[in-house]
């Protein structure tokens, strides 16, 4: 690779300008595609960590409430099936963008976001009946590491709402641009993962913890 030294013949005594002379173009967006990726990498090592502690103490009860005392599997269920349903949509989304359809975009957009709204309202109903129950974060090892996994999964999902309606505002004003095309794409692949987190959540906190 050459480099060259440029230098203003005016200004004497002007500090030289460095700059490479073949430098090769970089595809538009490829290195927004590259930094989420290594995010959501992160967010893989935090919710492993998360898991990995509740594996330690979910069985650490302090004389206190367990699983059994305090899961309701069918509203747990029905949960899962909000959150799975948007997913749905959200696909349904992406595909009506590849034919720059503005309006059933935005429509299954919506969607998606009712569908995340619903799964946050129960999700939030669910811990009110915990804390009500007595069944509050400090109240034993068990019931700290439930409400920290569950509830970064639970802020994750309102962060990832905010940044879908931010996307519908963008979209309605400027239209299916590729730069809102590359983000809603990095959105989708955000929800998806919060889907199969969700479903290590299902699994390994409530279906395994009802059979503790």
């Amino acid at each position: 690779m050459s480099v060259a030294i440029t230098t203003q013949s005016s200004i004497q005594d002007s500090e030289p300008v460095f700059h490479v002379i073949d430098e090769h173009a970089h595809p538009e967006g490829a290195s927004t595609m590259l930094g989420f990726w290594i995010y959501l990498m992160s967010d893989c090592l935090i919710f492993a960590m998360l898991f990995a502690t509740y594996g330690v103490l979910g069985g650490n009860y302090a004389a206190g409430p367990s699983p059994k005392d305090l899961f309701d599997l069918k509203l747990v269920a029905l949960n899962t099936t909000m959150l799975l349903l948007s997913s749905i949509t959200y696909g349904f989304a992406m595909l009506t963008m590849e034919k720059s359809r503005i309006g059933q975009t935005q429509l299954w957009l919506a969607i998606t976001g009712l569908f995340g709204l619903a799964f946050l309202g129960i999700e939030l109903t669910e811990f009110a009946h915990m804390i009500h129950e007595g069944a509050t974060p400090q109240r034993s090892a068990f019931l700290s590491s439930f409400f920290t996994l569950v509830g970064t999964h639970g802020l994750h999902v309102t962060f990832g709402l905010v940044w879908l309606v931010t996307l519908m505002v963008q979209t309605a004003r400027f239209g299916l641009t590729e730069a809102n095309r590359r983000r809603l794409m990095c959105l989708s692949m955000f929800w998806h993962f919060l889907d199969v987190v969700w479903i290590g959540v299902f699994t390994f906190v409530y279906l395994l913890g009802m059979l503790r």
